[in-house]
């Protein structure tokens, strides 16, 4: 094929896609003139349900023959296992961020004073067993993720798989950096 009648075809491909835009803009513009031409008469007033809320019970989308199952399990609070899951591996980062967190007003509090060495010790024991119980927990949640992945029904759904060393590399060194402004603050 040369390179002139590629050009044509590029062309008149261009010309078509736009009379197409053209034609669904202009689609818009009269629904949407319609409607507001409806809503200007009072077509709209008085409808069934009017001011009451919109009800969702029913999935248009869900298999007839599952819709009694899927709404037992709705009425007493269960949920499917992938769902269940989803919500432990948000309460479980939650924790992840509350126990760096309170480790870092334990910190912001030891070293609102001096301490003896003793203390000191005492300190650097605490916060490598928090790094140890922080790492543990990503390792927890990194598993149930995989699970979580593995089933859930869409992979739309999923949720990005954790490094955790690259997490507890973040962690420590923040921690560190704090720790050293503190101690900088405290001479």
């Amino acid at each position: 094929m040369s390179e002139k009648s590629m050009e044509e075809q590029v062309k008149i491909k261009s010309q078509q896609a736009r009379k197409l835009a053209r034609y669904m803009s202009s689609t818009a513009d009269l629904v949407e003139n319609q409607i507001l031409k409806a809503q200007e008469r009072g077509d709209f007033d008085n409808l069934n349900g009017h001011g009451k809320p919109v009800r969702f019970d029913e999935n248009p989308y869900e298999p007839p023959e599952l819709r009694m199952v899927f709404k037992i399990l709705k009425d007493n609070d269960c949920a499917p296992y992938w769902i269940e899951l989803g919500k432990e591996i948000d309460a479980d980062f939650e924790k992840h961020r509350g126990g760096v967190e309170n480790f870092r007003k334990y910190a912001a509090m030891f070293y609102s004073s001096k301490r003896n060495q003793q203390a000191q010790e005492r300190f650097e024991k605490r916060k490598e067993s928090m790094y140890f119980e922080e790492r543990v927990r990503l390792e927890q949640i990194h598993k149930k993720i995989l699970d979580y992945n593995l089933m859930c029904p869409t992979f739309r759904l999923g949720r990005e798989n954790i490094v955790v060393e690259e997490l507890m590399l973040e962690v420590i060194t923040s921690m560190e950096a704090y720790i050293k402004t503190l101690r900088q603050a405290l001479r």
